[in-house]
């Protein structure tokens, strides 16, 4: 797999980045939930089909924003001060190597307690300018309509017979 915009495109210029394409392939299978068409996939490589020629390809792309819960004060004050107390961590660990021997555990927990007052401020400064706008958490995924396997049309129609006898229960 390669970034869309790193990827060595048959017929790109050297030096210039590629831009994303849609890609190419006759469909050879649809599915509704990508472990589907992933399983297809699966299937085509367990029966040592060329597999570089098969795409799976969503369509149909939507957001989908799921609410986790509610955020409050407490909440927000008890992440910003872990995160702070991870990054304070990391900091007095490092202070810890530099400093005079037997004043180790002083600068961790120093850079500790420095990081857990940063996060509580941050966390504070950031949930307070937000004014109530956004009081819940929640986690973003891009999903797809249905997952189409496209296959490129050299191999398209073993591809296809493959995936029917998948399909139909008969791994023959």
């Amino acid at each position: 797999m390669t970034a869309p915009f790193t990827g060595n495109r048959p017929g790109a210029q050297p030096g210039l980045p590629n831009l994303p394409e849609p890609p190419s392939g006759w469909p050879v299978g649809s599915y509704a939930k990508y472990e589907e068409a992933q399983r297809a996939v699966d299937h085509l490589a367990d029966n040592e089909f060329p597999v570089a020629d098969v795409t799976i390809v969503g369509v149909d792309l939507m957001l989908v924003e799921r609410v986790i819960g509610r955020l409050t004060w407490g909440r927000v004050l008890a992440t910003g001060a872990a995160s702070g107390a991870w990054l304070g961590l990391f900091v007095g660990l490092v202070l810890s190597l530099l400093s005079p021997p037997g004043a180790g555990l002083s600068s961790i927990l120093t850079g500790l307690a420095i990081g857990v007052v940063f996060g509580v401020v941050s966390g504070a400064i950031t949930y307070g300018a937000s004014r109530g706008r956004r009081d819940f958490t929640s986690q973003s995924q891009l999903v797809a309509g249905r997952y189409d396997v496209l296959c490129q049309p050299r191999n398209a129609e073993k591809a296809r017979d493959m995936l029917g006898k998948l399909a139909m229960g008969t791994d023959g």
